[in-house]
């Protein structure tokens, strides 16, 4: 057990001296927040002048959950990181000569992303809700309103699945040049697309983030059948990259 957690406690401090990964790690504050209050502004705007530009189906409860959505691309690049930059710069050899059993590396790898996903993701999740509902001034809702302590929560679930997957795949892939070309277009923009085309609509609704969106959703019906999706997403992705991360040639 002291070597376990004398592995979690060397990978937290890597992660906190590798500039990039922890930078990653950061940006994810002030895109989400930044964003949400954008958006809520842009909204209140529409709404007072009237003039037509709001979005159908606009609530103020789904809006204040909208940031994080593009704030979970830093959580991403960051999930990424912290497993790929030891590949790419050889520091993995040296982290293998401290910790040579690899499935503990690997654990240990993984509980920090998700610890360090899961700390950010709970406070930002909700400032970013209240500074949403703060920017539509007299259209916001309150933080109790029907169905949105569970969307908070399940927005946290799913920004620390995501992240975990995005480690996954970057451990398959042992870079990190193939996991963010992929998994950033996809998520910004690609699965959306995809979801609106008849032919591809009902397989979209499988894809990592579509269904995980889900858990987000204020008054969703599938937000269970979306987080499934995205456990299964994500444990293939940990397995895979486990099975390449033991035959990774030293």
């Amino acid at each position: 057990m002291s070597e376990t957690l004398a592995a979690v406690r060397a990978e937290f401090i890597k992660m906190r001296r590798i500039r990039s990964t922890f930078l990653a790690l950061l940006l994810f504050v002030p895109l989400s927040v930044l964003i949400g209050a954008l958006d809520g502004w842009s909204a209140k705007s529409a709404i007072d002048s009237d003039n037509g530009m709001i979005r159908d189906g606009f609530t103020a409860q789904q809006a204040g959950l909208d940031g994080i959505l593009y704030g979970q691309l830093a959580l991403i690049v960051f999930g990424v990181l912290v497993v790929s930059s030891e590949y790419a710069s050889g520091m993995m050899r040296v982290s293998l000569l401290a910790v040579p059993r690899r499935g503990r590396l690997y654990a240990a790898k993984l509980t920090v992303t998700a610890a360090a996903a899961l700390l950010v993701a709970i406070p930002v999740t909700v400032v970013g809700y209240l500074a949403t509902q703060a920017a539509l001034g007299p259209h916001g809702a309150s933080i109790t309103s029907d169905g949105v302590p569970r969307a908070l929560a399940g927005a946290v679930l799913y920004l620390t699945l995501m992240s975990l997957f995005a480690a996954g795949v970057a451990a398959a892939a042992r870079s990190a040049v193939v996991p963010l070309a992929v998994m950033l277009p996809m998520v910004l923009a690609g699965s959306q697309i995809l979801s609106v085309i008849g032919a591809t609509k009902e397989v979209a609704r499988y894809f990592p983030d579509r269904a995980g969106t889900q858990m987000l959703t204020i008054d969703s019906g599938d937000a269970v059948r979306g987080c499934a999706v995205l456990l299964v997403w994500t444990a293939a992705a940990l397995v895979l990259g486990f099975v390449r991360h033991r035959r990774w040639d030293v």
